[in-house]
C-alpha cells in the first residue's frame, strides 16, 4: 500500500466549521471574524474578558539543531496536541504563521506532515489571513514616512547617514540586501544607501507578537528608533507621528488565528519571527489566549533550543511573564546520525555507533533547557528506517543524562503514536517541578548578555567583537536600554556560527558582525557570522515545483 503524501492527507480532512472549534473552547461565534469556513480571528473584546481566568500549563516543544535529514518540531507540536486531547485533556496547540521566502524557496509548508497537520494547509502556508501583508504593509508606510520626513524639510534633523530603519518583503531576494534609493533627482528625494530584510526580521514582526493589546501595540511602534540626528540623539517613530497609522494598518493583523488539527482539535496560528534572525515564537496575544481557554498549551520555538527555547525563555516569557510547565525536545535517528558524521544518503542503513556519537547534540540540549529550570523529555519523532538497536541508544543516553525519551509515531498514527508522551508531560506539567528562571539578570551589561549566552548556552571559548559593536552596546547602556535581553541572530545549524560544524563542539568564537537596537520590540540584536536577515533562494527553489495540477488543486507547495 502507497504511503500517502503530507498534502493527499491534508485534502482527505474532515474539517469541522470553524464556529465549531471555536465553541469547544468557548469561544461564541460573535467572538470570531471568519476568513471562509475553516478559520477565523479571535476578536480583541473576548480576549479582554478572560483577564480573570486562570492559567493553563504551558508546554514548550523545542528540538536539537536542524539537520536535512528533517526533525519534526511542528508535526511534534501538532501531534502532541491531538494526543493530549485523545487522553481526555482539554488542550490546545499554538504556532507561527510560515512565511512566503521559505515555501517559495527552501523547504515548501510548514503546517506539521503526514497526520499530525493543521488545516487548511494551503491557505495557511500561502496568505493566510493577511497578517504578513498587514506587517510587510506597515512596516513600509514607516519607511516611506521617513523618506517623505527628510524630503519636506527635514524637522527632525535627521541624519540621512543614520537612517537605521530599512525595508521588508516577504520573500527571499539576495538582490536587494542593499540598495541605493531616492535616485532620479530632486523630485524623488535625497540619495541613500539603504537595504531589504525579510518581513520575519521586521521589527514590527516583533513587536505585534509582543505586544499585549492595542494600546500596548502603538506605544511600541512609537518606541521604535528609526534614525539618529549629528548629534546621535535618536528618533522615535512617534516623532514623525507614524505609529497611529501602523496601529491602524495592524489591528486586524492583531488578533490570533483560529484554525483546527487534522482531528479537529483547536490551533492558534498567529505571528512569525524567524528564530535565526529573531526571536522564533508565536504572539504573546495567541498564547496568552490558549492559556485562559485550555488546560495545557502546546506551543513551539524555532530551530534547535540554542536559538528557539533560549528566546523563548529569555524573550518572551521573560518580557510576558510566562511559566512554563514542561518542554519536550524533538530528535530524529536520521537527523542524530548526521550530527555523528554520516552522509544523507546513507541514513537507510543502521549505525548505532554513530547514534551514540551524534547524542551528544541532544545532551548538550537537555543540559541547556534544564539550565532554565523546566523538565525536559525526549520525543523520538519515528520513521521508518529506525532500528531497534538505534531507538534503544537514544532511550538509554536520555535515560544517563536524566530525562526520558519517547518513541513517538504520530506521522503516520496521529494521536495514538504519541499518546505515552502526552500522558508523560501531563505527568511533569502536573507535578510542579518547573522552577523556571531566565539565563541571565535584567541589571548585567548588554556585552556581558552576550558573553552568558555564548558561553552557557553554545559553549563558546569567547566573543570576538569590534571596538564599535563594544561602544555602541555602551552607548545604549547610556540612554537606559541596558535591562534589554539579546536577540542573538546566528545560523540555526549549529551551536557555532559555522553551519558545517556540526555535533557539540566547546571553546569556539562566537563573532558579533554587527548590533541593532529593536527599541520598540524590548530587545537588541546581536548579528553573528554570515548569518543574512535577507535570505537568498537556493540553485533550485521550492518555487519551480508549485503550480496547479490538471484538477486544479496545488501541487509541490509541501
Amino acid at each position: 500500500m502507497a504511503v500517502k503524501s503530507d498534502i493527499e492527507i491534508a485534502r482527505e480532512a474532515k474539517k469541522k466549521p470553524i464556529q465549531e472549534i471555536g465553541s469547544r473552547l468557548g469561544i461564541g461565534s460573535e467572538h470570531l471574524l471568519p476568513f471562509g469556513h475553516d478559520k477565523a480571528k479571535v476578536s480583541a473584546e473576548f480576549i479582554k474578558s478572560l483577564e480573570s481566568r486562570k492559567d493553563g500549563k504551558l508546554i514548550l516543544v523545542t528540538a536539537i539543531n536542524p539537520t536535512p535529514a528533517g526533525e519534526g518540531k511542528t508535526t511534534t507540536t501538532v501531534g502532541l496536541g491531538d494526543g493530549l486531547n485523545a487522553i481526555g485533556k482539554k488542550a490546545a496547540i499554538c504556532l507561527r504563521e510560515p512565511s512566503l521566502g521559505p515555501c517559495f524557496g527552501m523547504k515548501g509548508g510548514a503546517a506539521g506532515g503526514g497526520y499530525a497537520q493543521v488545516v487548511p494547509m494551503e491557505d495557511i502556508n500561502l496568505h493566510f489571513t493577511g497578517d504578513f501583508h498587514a506587517i510587510t504593509s506597515a512596516h513600509n508606510l514607516l519607511s516611506a514616512l521617513i523618506d517623505n520626513h527628510i524630503y519636506w524639510g527635514n524637522a527632525q534633523n535627521i541624519d540621512t547617514r543614520r537612517v537605521a530603519w530599512r525595508r521588508v518583503m516577504d520573500m527571499n531576494d539576495r538582490a536587494l540586501r542593499e540598495i541605493v534609493c531616492s535616485l532620479g533627482g530632486v523630485a524623488n528625494g535625497f540619495p541613500r544607501e539603504a537595504g531589504f530584510d525579510i518581513t520575519v526580521a521586521s521589527e514590527v514582526m516583533a513587536i505585534l507578537c509582543l505586544a499585549t493589546d492595542i494600546a500596548d501595540l502603538e506605544k511600541r511602534l512609537g518606541d521604535i528608533i528609526i534614525a539618529y540626528r549629528r548629534d546621535r540623539s535618536p528618533v522615535y517613530a512617534r516623532d514623525i507621528k507614524a505609529n497611529g497609522a501602523m496601529t491602524v494598518l495592524l489591528a486586524q493583523a492583531m488578533q490570533p488565528n483560529l484554525v483546527q488539527t487534522l482531528e479537529n482539535n483547536p490551533a492558534f496560528i498567529h505571528g512569525g519571527p524567524f528564530a535565526n534572525i529573531a526571536h522564533g515564537c508565536n504572539s504573546v496575544v495567541a498564547t496568552k489566549t490558549a492559556l485562559k481557554l485550555a488546560d495545557y498549551v502546546v506551543t513551539e520555538a524555532g530551530f534547535g533550543a540554542d536559538l528557539g527555547a533560549e528566546k523563548f525563555f529569555d524573550i518572551k516569557c521573560r518580557k510576558a511573564g510566562l511559566n512554563p510547565a514542561a518542554a519536550v525536545i524533538v530528535a530524529t535517528v536520521r537527523a542524530l546520525k548526521m550530527n555523528g558524521g554520516v552522509k544523507r544518503e546513507d541514513l537507510g542503513t543502521e549505525n548505532v555507533e554513530a547514534v551514540k556519537k551524534g547524542l551528544a547534540n541532544l545532551g548538550r540540549h537537555i543540559e541547556n533547557v534544564k539550565g532554565f529550570g523546566v523538565p525536559a523529555v525526549v520525543a523520538i519523532n519515528h520513521f521508518i528506517s529506525d532500528t531497534e538497536a538505534e531507538i534503544a541508544a537514544v532511550q538509554e543516553y536520555a535515560k544517563a543524562q536524566g530525562s526520558e525519551a519517547f518513541l513517538c509515531k504520530h506521522w503516520a498514527q496521529g494521536s495514538k503514536g504519541i499518546e505515552a508522551l502526552a500522558r508523560r508531560v501531563v505527568e511533569i506539567a502536573d507535578g510542579g517541578t518547573s522552577k523556571f528562571a531566565p539565563l541571565y539578570p535584567d541589571e548585567l551589561g548588554l556585552f556581558q548578555k552576550v558573553e552568558t549566552i555564548a558561553k552557557k548556552i553554545y559553549r563558546a571559548g569567547s566573543v570576538a567583537a569590534d571596538k564599535s559593536v563594544r561602544d555602541q552596546l555602551k552607548t545604549w547602556e547610556d540612554m537606559g536600554y541596558g535591562n534589554l535581553p539579546i536577540c542573538v541572530a546566528k545560523t540555526q545549524y549549529s551551536f557555532t556560527t559555522d553551519p558545517n560544524l556540526r555535533g557539540a563542539p566547546v571553546d569556539h568564537v562566537v563573532p558579533i558582525r554587527e548590533v541593532r537596537l529593536s527599541a520598540g520590540a524590548g530587545f537588541v540584536v546581536a548579528i553573528c557570522g554570515e548569518i543574512m536577515t535577507m535570505p537568498g533562494l537556493p540553485k533550485v527553489p521550492a518555487s519551480e515545483t508549485i503550480r496547479f495540477n490538471e484538477a486544479g488543486q496545488i501541487e509541490g507547495l509541501f
